[in-house]
């Protein structure tokens, strides 16, 4: 992974500046908050016989505020190591686990979760298995026109949300009021809803996802040369193809099941990767990881800040933020996509 000097002191200070920022996030919201009086708080509370106070400023930065910024980052770093592990899969910088459908897929089978069970228990493996559907629905149908590497996986995505957000309606239509809340959740994005024991089995799920795509990047390389290449040299592209849809699948399925949608961080974190030079996928991911950590938590720095006390979806904020750059990358050199 480390492959030069420079890359590990790059590493150390995007992880540096990364940390930094979530520092300085945990005093930002409703109620002004010291990280240092936090933590002194939090530390007494928690050796006390009384364990921690609701209210308190040790129970404020454990149960709300490091929540939210660890699945902010979690969320972020899986989605745009989805979107550097596809980009490099189809051949495509436009490649991303919105346009294609998976996050889609993922609520469809959340919100079949909440509307059909009546529970919540089974919003994970729903929203897996509907991420899964949308993956393979969108690689049949962009198989389907073979000579065009562009248009058939635009196209199939296109399709593919549309299927997902018809069923989505249908069952939104169908949902009481109860309900109904959850399901806002869902289709704006939130990540105020971050728990202890779910974001410890995110965290195992995205250093997984992370250590397998590292492995599969000489693949990838290769691969985005030509599937030719990747051939003579020895990788096979079906056990390529379907290790990289089970993990993008998984994560991408975890982390909106907590979030719901944030669109666009799997675009535009490892295109902007990309834009500094790195080519190798054992640069680009790494790099897109921490660069979609720090777009998913400066989009919820500014959706709770920009009309305070009130609060932003943080979908909506990365919608606005990344919309724009996705028109740019189709502008800015129409031949290349």
């Amino acid at each position: 992974m480390w492959q030069t000097r420079n890359d590990l002191i790059r590493y150390g200070w995007l992880s540096g500046g990364l940390c930094l920022w979530m520092l300085i996030q945990v005093q930002w919201g409703a109620l002004e908050l010291s990280p240092l009086q936090a933590l002194g708080d939090l530390l007494r509370q928690w050796y006390s016989a009384g364990g921690l106070r609701p209210g308190s400023e040790g129970w404020l930065l454990w149960e709300i505020r490091l929540p939210r910024i660890v699945l902010g980052a979690l969320a972020g770093s899986a989605l745009a190591l989805a979107g550097a592990a596809l980009q490099g899969l189809f051949r495509n910088p436009l490649a991303d686990p919105g346009l294609m459908g998976v996050s889609a897929g993922a609520v469809l089978g959340a919100v079949s979760a909440i509307v059909l069970t009546g529970h919540n228990w089974g919003i994970m493996p729903a929203a897996f298995v509907g991420s899964l559907f949308a993956t393979v629905l969108a690689i049949v149908l962009a198989r389907r026109h073979p000579t065009d590497r562009t248009a058939p996986l635009l196209l199939a995505g296109i399709a593919v949300n549309a299927v997902c957000g018809t069923l989505t309606g249908l069952l939104t239509w169908l949902a009481d009021d109860n309900q109904l809340r959850s399901l806002t959740f869902w289709s704006m994005g939130s990540l105020a809803y971050g728990r202890w024991p779910e974001l410890a089995l995110l965290a195992a799920t995205v250093i997984v996802m992370f250590a397998a795509l590292l492995r599969l990047a000489p693949a990838l390389d290769a691969w985005s040369l030509s599937p030719s290449v990747a051939h003579h040299l020895g990788f096979e592209p079906k056990a390529l193809r379907r290790k990289v849809i089970v993990w993008v699948t998984l994560g991408v399925a975890l982390s909106t099941a907590l979030t719901g949608t944030l669109a666009f961080v799997g675009l535009v974190a490892p295109h902007l990767v990309r834009l500094t030079g790195s080519v190798s996928h054992r640069r680009v991911l790494p790099l897109s990881a921490l660069l979609g950590a720090f777009l998913t938590l400066t989009a919820d720095a500014l959706a709770r800040t920009l009309i305070a006390p009130a609060e932003l979806p943080v979908g909506l904020v990365l919608s606005a933020l990344g919309a724009p750059f996705f028109v740019y990358l189709l502008y800015r050199r129409p031949g290349e996509y």
